[in-house]
């Protein structure tokens, strides 16, 4: 153990938000899938260790991510969207329907399903972390470095946003930012934001889930007249998050768990307030703000664009992420699937998480060691001058 913390290197903030983040995980999903296990006929135990097992393989590689030289994952990137492309497009074909969304794809022998856009998030930031450092000396020619990175942005969101608009949207929010970081031109990031609005009007109009989407933003919108049933998850979560108050009922004393849908994954900020009170709804809110803010200096402080830009993507990807689902969780946005990263109860998403955050903390790791090889030729220079 000692040695695998002496090995342990990176920003030492975001060690500590995961692990934080990590054991409320624990604690909010053993309290939240009590009535899912009675409901099953099963131990609540069960849930509890499977969720443990997904959160310590999580670390492991988040752990093992961190050691790898982030320059390797720009060969990775290339890999990672050859693969992408097509998974997805098998996804929408022959993929598990659940909830009338193809998203997820089961894996051969170990029967064990993944959502294929947990995937392509990681794929598409790191490729375009690598297109945008690769092509900044031509970075306004229009058929080197934008037309390629215009295409795969726009090819991923569509294939996602047939199942999944609300991942499809924040990704998109998340290639346009990096964009901008990538200093693409204001007329180029324009005319990719007007293909993605009619990219984002055809699934709305004509994308098999388009009642769906429909119905949420309607529902959204005038709540007045909605469908009891259809707005059923979102009044559950006002009700748990009034219950909850300043300090809460105390951890496992939520009545709501037995009321609200996913209490465990896509409204489980809802559950967190209920037992934690609005202190703990603040604090978890913060914590991932310090993430946030420890990730811009990471992203300052980091020599190469390559790691710079893929710390920036990361980052403002699994922040989003976060933000989005609080905000559907106390009624600020309409009902989505999107759940709290390292907090909700899930299998490979947790997985898939905590190999961005091993990734960020790779290029912190680096910029530390150039900071401590740097200190060294200092103090080195100093001490033939001294004596």
């Amino acid at each position: 153990m000692e040695r695998i913390i002496s090995k342990t290197k990176g920003d030492r903030w975001i060690w500590l938000i995961v692990i934080l983040l990590s054991i409320w995980s624990l604690l909010a999903v053993y309290s939240a899938t009590g009535t899912l296990a009675y409901k099953k006929g099963v131990a609540s135990e069960q849930f509890l260790i499977k969720h443990l097992v997904m959160i310590v393989g999580g670390l492991a590689l988040m752990y093992f991510s961190h050691l790898l030289d982030y320059r390797y994952y720009a060969g990775i990137s290339k890999i990672l969207m050859v693969i992408t492309i097509p998974l997805l497009a098998y996804t929408l074909l022959f993929g598990a329907n659940v909830n009338e969304a193809s998203r997820w794809v089961t894996i051969p022998i170990i029967n064990q399903t993944f959502q294929t856009s947990d995937l392509a998030k990681l794929a598409l930031i790191t490729f375009l972390a690598r297109s945008l450092s690769k092509k900044q000396e031509n970075i306004k020619d229009v058929k080197k470095a934008f037309l390629p990175i215009m295409g795969s942005v726009c090819g991923v969101f569509v294939l996602i946003a047939l199942a999944n608009l609300s991942t499809a949207l924040m990704l998109f929010g998340v290639s346009i930012l990096l964009l901008i970081i990538g200093r693409i031109s204001i007329k180029q990031i324009s005319i990719v934001c007007l293909a993605g609005l009619i990219l984002l009007s055809g699934v709305m109009l004509l994308g098999p889930r388009r009642q769906t989407y429909i119905s949420r933003i309607e529902t959204f919108l005038h709540p007045e007249r909605a469908d009891p049933d259809k707005s059923f998850q979102a009044n559950q979560a006002k009700i748990a998050i009034a219950i909850g108050g300043v300090f809460g009922k105390g951890p496992g004393n939520s009545t709501q768990r037995n009321y609200l849908p996913h209490p465990y994954s896509d409204f489980v900020f809802a559950l967190i307030i209920e037992e934690y009170g609005m202190i703990g709804g603040v604090g978890l809110v913060l914590m991932y703000l310090v993430f946030l803010y420890r990730c811009v200096l990471i992203v300052t402080q980091s020599p190469k664009a390559f790691g710079a830009l893929l710390a920036a993507g990361l980052s403002f990807s699994l922040t989003i992420q976060a933000f989005a689902n609080m905000a559907v969780a106390v009624g600020l946005g309409p009902v989505t699937g999107v759940p709290l990263p390292l907090v909700s109860m899930g299998g490979t998403s947790i997985l898939f998480t905590s190999v961005a955050f091993g990734i960020i903390l790779s290029v912190s790791r680096d910029n530390d060691e150039k900071k401590e090889k740097s200190l060294e030729k200092v103090i080195v220079g100093e001490i033939p001058a001294m004596a």
